[in-house]
């Protein structure tokens, strides 16, 4: 079976400029992909019949996203071919990193791809979005800003970084977050031209730190080398580094329990390359 991988992605920044009528809040935001991420690996079946082979300790695997996503794929395209689906977990659950949201977009387009549903990105993009907020910008593989729920797309190239993530090993509920009674929610509109990464923020950032007291001391060690960031909800952050050595100098430094990540940002997806080699590329 072939490999697919699922990137983990980061919010460059993240503020929070309004809530629906829905309770959907309004964002903006920036994504930008890392070489880092879960892998997949899809086995067609004749029968129809679609199952996850690797279950998640606390996960119902009717409920997984990546189950959803095929599922979702099979009845709106009408295929009766089913699949095996085998994941590699190494994106933190609850970490902010966007691993369900890759899992489930890698499936729609691995599968679209072995099915031979045809498609195409942009009607994978629309079911995307009926699985999460998120699951358009791993399909579209673009680091992009990103406005409305985080569906509104605008690629741009960023500068890609040399980022070391810490997870401290906190699973944030992005649930509890967007419901927080302080939580701010007339961020500004971030806007191409005055973006610059030094002087942007995440409005999340405050509400995680007072809940999540792990997650403030980590902040708190890596803004002592530099700068440091939430990503999206939490509960990973990371800091951004131009030189490889200076990032793996920090990495090497996170104490244990914390788990570090080192990894180079990509304004390109894998999935994307991976798409173009038939699923043979990886993270």
């Amino acid at each position: 079976m072939r490999a697919w991988p699922a990137p983990a992605k980061i919010n460059l920044f993240l503020h929070v400029t309004g809530r629906r009528p829905d309770g959907y809040h309004e964002l903006s935001t920036a994504f930008q992909f890392l070489d880092f991420g879960d892998e997949l690996r899809f086995a067609p079946r004749a029968d129809g019949l679609i199952r996850l082979a690797t279950e998640l300790p606390g996960v119902d695997p009717e409920a997984n996203l990546v189950v959803r996503a095929a599922r979702l794929l099979a009845a709106e395209t009408g295929t009766t071919t089913g699949a095996d689906i085998h994941l590699a977990k190494r994106t933190p659950m609850g970490g902010g990193l966007g691993g369900g949201s890759s899992d489930a977009a890698t499936t729609l387009a691995a599968l679209e791809q072995l099915w031979g549903t045809g498609l195409g990105t942009a009607a994978l993009a629309e079911l995307g979005l009926r699985l999460g907020a998120d699951v358009p910008v791993f399909i579209r593989g673009r680091a992009a800003f990103a406005q409305g729920v985080g569906e509104k797309l605008t690629p741009h190239d960023f500068e890609e970084f040399w980022y070391v993530v810490i997870d401290p090993g906190v699973m944030v509920s992005t649930a509890e977050v967007f419901s927080a009674p302080e939580l701010t929610r007339d961020g500004s509109q971030a806007t191409i031209p005055c973006f610059a990464m030094g002087d942007e923020h995440n409005d999340c950032e405050p509400v995680v730190r007072a809940r999540y007291p792990e997650v403030a001391r980590a902040l708190d060690w890596l803004a002592l080398r530099g700068p440091a960031r939430l990503t999206g909800t939490g509960g990973c952050l990371f800091g951004w580094y131009a030189d490889r050595a200076r990032a793996q100098a920090v990495a090497a430094e996170v104490p244990p329990p914390w788990q570090a990540i080192l990894a180079r940002g990509r304004n390109r997806s894998p999935l994307l390359d991976a798409l173009q080699a038939g699923g043979a590329a990886s993270v």
